[in-house]
């Protein structure tokens, strides 16, 4: 039986992902800050040392727009280093390295030193969790008038989707860089807004904001899309519908 530790384990895609896992007859260990017996800060590595001893398999699932993604890494790649982990797996985004988002630089940069680490490692990529993308609507429609980006598409995947994909490759050999994980849909913005209001009956107003910069170039010429990778079957509006129907 093979050990694995997933860190963020208690998060969105950890706890589903530690789920498929043990339901596959695999033992695993929990990390997150406030699990036990493993509550470890990766930021400052106490603790990681007991968490990885015995460990056959890391799946790396904590992550933060807040900062402190890199430092974490390195501290759980040494500890991994000196517990003789056999494999790595990292989730990233897609469009790391060609959008220019202060998050995805940091992203792309845990790549690298992964990359890097003397491990054996496995890396997928994958297009926004259909979560964030109801999440930034929700917020934006608290206004009257409710803003979405002009020009830019989004491809978003059904979270189950991808831990599935994180347990096979976590119970599979070290593969590399794996082909990249996009959602089923390529729509706009605009698209995405008008299905969410139709999903929850709202009333708004939409007002196309085109933002500048160098980001949002990129995200309008579709860095962070994959239409060649549309390995997703759970589409946005199924999605919402089947939210809506176990609220009620």
């Amino acid at each position: 039986m093979t050990t694995i530790l997933v860190t963020g384990g208690t998060g969105t895609l950890g706890r589903l992902v530690t789920e498929r896992l043990r339901t596959d007859g695999h033992e695993v260990r929990v990390l997150s800050r406030r699990s036990r017996p493993y509550a470890v800060d990766l930021r400052e590595g106490t603790g990681l040392a007991a968490a990885v001893a015995g460990v056959d398999t890391i799946v790396h699932c904590a992550s933060t727009p807040r900062g402190g993604d890199e430092r974490a890494a390195r501290n759980l790649i040494e500890a991994a280093r000196a517990a003789g982990v056999a494999h790595l797996v990292y989730i990233s985004i897609v469009g790391v390295d060609r959008v220019p988002l202060g998050y995805y630089k940091s992203k792309l940069a845990v790549e690298r030193l992964i990359e890097e680490s003397g491990l054996d490692w496995t890396i997928l990529r994958t297009t926004q969790f259909h979560d964030l993308v109801l999440s930034i609507l929700e917020g934006t429609a608290r206004l009257p008038l409710m803003p979405v980006l002009s020009g830019v598409g989004d491809q978003p995947i059904e979270v189950c989707e991808v831990a599935d994909r994180l347990a096979e490759l976590a119970a599979a050999d070290p593969a590399g860089r794996v082909a990249d994980m996009g959602g089923p849909e390529i729509h706009t913005f605009t698209d995405l807004a008008r299905a969410y209001l139709r999903a929850t009956g709202k009333r708004r107003v939409l007002l196309p904001v085109r933002l500048p910069g160098k980001t949002f170039r990129a995200a309008r010429a579709g860095g962070h899309l994959t239409p060649e990778q549309r390995a997703g079957k759970r589409t946005f509006e199924e999605f919402l519908a089947r939210r809506a129907g176990n609220r009620r």
